[in-house]
């Protein structure tokens, strides 16, 4: 399917999906400032582009954790793929791979991972919370593992879910047909209560007392690279790297936790410095247009990842939508990339940015 931008895309989603499922995958924390921030501080960042550059061919392909992909965008985790397409994780990790990039799957998802792994045609990475019940995470981890995932990516920003107020209006439960395919405990998630039922999963499951000894224990109990998620102060990015991460993702959650939090293009040149090549910086939150790219990696970042547009493209089309949301991007970045001579990923570089 062809779609002229990422905004149209998300326009044709809204159009088909249920209001309750919509406002799960659109809302962020509180008043969603945050959310707003994330796109707006892409918008002030001016590209001071090259001429009388050979852009004659570009060459978008890099490297993500040794990995190679053909752009540098990943497929960043999002949970309950099945309320936007019955296929769910399946469509999604097979769109990751017709585009040559790594899809990282959610704790929450619909699909087990197993099944998941085995429809993926490139690498897929694993997005873990940590249980109170330390046994049943290790349980999780060694079981991701053993399916063949290449990485854990530990979200470190949601010791409490933010609230989301479109979700308590909603009394947000999943249907009674989908379930949480790689978590015990489920109950919580599906049953109507006054508020919604995802927090209350959080509050009665995930472990708020997580402290920097956590990214050491992991590291004990997997062979698997520890890439911590949720970042947005450079003492902290140092602090993960110290403990042993691979890598980090300057992430605010897309705005979803804390309706206070900076926008992350705004902090990525203070985790990059801190990190000092240590280990790969990657972002999300914002990023809609191909030029975001390319203002993320003169600022630092390896990559970066998208989670809503990818949502949007399931709802629209399944594998083919999502397809077509990472193929907006990576028509776009090419084309930015000429405008601004740059004819590799290695040429963008921090004078793009600040001159």
């Amino acid at each position: 399917m062809e779609v002229l931008n990422l905004h149209d895309l998300e326009a044709l989603a809204k159009s088909r999906l249920s209001q309750t499922a919509w406002d799960y995958y659109a809302s962020g924390a509180d008043d969603e400032r945050a959310l707003r921030r994330n796109a707006e501080a892409f918008a002030e960042i001016a590209l001071h582009y090259r001429v009388l550059v050979d852009v004659a061919r570009r060459e978008l392909a890099t490297t993500v954790l040794g990995h190679p992909v053909t752009l540098p965008v990943l497929v960043a985790p999002t949970a309950f793929h099945k309320l936007a397409c019955e296929d769910g994780e399946l469509a999604s990790v097979r769109a990751a791979g017709d585009a040559g990039t790594i899809f990282v799957l959610s704790t929450l998802s619909n699909t087990p991972v197993e099944q998941v792994v085995a429809a993926a045609e490139g690498p897929v990475w694993f997005q873990l919370y940590v249980y109170k019940d330390r046994s049943a995470t290790e349980s999780l981890v060694k079981r991701v593992e053993a399916a063949g995932c290449k990485a854990l990516v530990l979200t470190v920003d949601a010791p409490l879910l933010g609230r989301r107020e479109r979700d308590v209006r909603n009394r947000f439960a999943l249907p009674a047909e989908l379930g949480v395919a790689n978590m015990h405990g489920y109950e919580t998630v599906g049953r109507p209560i006054a508020e919604s039922g995802l927090a209350a999963y959080f509050a009665e499951l995930i472990d708020p007392s997580l402290t920097w000894d956590a990214i050491g224990w992991l590291r004990s109990i997997t062979k698997l690279p520890v890439i911590v998620k949720g970042i947005v102060r450079a003492d902290d990015a140092a602090r993960a790297v110290a403990a042993g991460a691979a890598g980090i993702v300057v992430s605010n959650h897309g705005g979803r936790q804390l309706d206070a939090s900076p926008a992350t293009i705004e902090v990525l040149p203070r985790v990059v410095e801190a990190v000092g090549g240590r280990a790969e910086v990657l972002l999300d939150g914002g990023v809609r247009r191909g030029s975001d790219i390319i203002k993320a990696l003169a600022l630092g970042a390896r990559a970066v990842l998208v989670g809503r547009p990818v949502l949007w493209g399931l709802a629209v089309a399944g594998r083919a939508g999502v397809a077509a949301a990472l193929g907006v991007l990576h028509r776009e970045l090419d084309l930015a990339m000429a405008l601004c001579g740059c004819p590799d990923v290695a040429s963008i570089t921090r004078d793009l940015v600040q001159p």
